[in-house]
């Protein structure tokens, strides 16, 4: 398609990503996080990594089951707290779906992964107060890493508006899945 309009000066130009970048300031300032978003989110990650560190430790179908059951209640609250979130403000944030709700951030990422691993741990030795211990550190971890990013993003909105590619969550998820196929299959 051809541009049939006068060509910017390089001055409009500029003027016109200043107005730009301005504008997303602006609306990063604005974001509102709808209320229980950080809180229901944790308590998702809480429920998934213990009905994670179940089927690890007991390769039954029940424990299975449970763990299908953890992920989808991950994967539900997410959905409905991100299309809360495209209601109240009227936009997507990236970072928010990815970093936020989908864990990336590397605070989150961490929390899940130490904790996963502490709550596993314990359901082979059957400590279940301490499984219970480590999803629950778990959640809150993830939940203060997304209050975390949302202060970052606010302050430098261009920096941290974007979420990471489908190629590098698509690697990721595949790595993790094969991990714990590994830990299920050597039990």
């Amino acid at each position: 398609m051809e541009n049939t309009g006068d060509p910017l000066s390089p001055e409009s130009a500029a003027a016109a990503l200043a107005d730009a970048e301005a504008a997303r300031t602006e609306l990063s300032h604005r974001v509102v996080v709808p209320s229980g978003f950080l809180t229901s989110v944790g308590a998702a990650v809480t429920v998934q990594i213990a009905t994670a560190a179940l089927v690890v430790a007991w390769v039954a179908p029940w424990a299975v089951w449970l763990a299908l059951a953890g992920g989808l209640t991950l994967v539900a609250v997410a959905a409905v707290q991100l299309v809360r979130f495209r209601r109240l403000n009227g936009v997507w944030v990236g970072g928010i779906a990815h970093r936020v709700v989908g864990g990336t951030a590397t605070p989150a990422a961490v929390s899940y992964t130490v904790s996963l691993g502490g709550a596993s741990w314990a359901a082979f030795d059957r400590l279940w107060w301490l499984v219970a211990l480590c999803a629950v550190a778990g959640g809150v971890g993830y939940a203060l890493s997304g209050r975390a990013w949302l202060r970052r993003y606010r302050a430098e909105p261009a920096r941290y508006s974007r979420g990471e590619s489908a190629a590098w969550l698509a690697t990721a998820g595949a790595l993790a899945v094969a991990g714990l196929l590994l830990l299920v299959l050597e039990r």
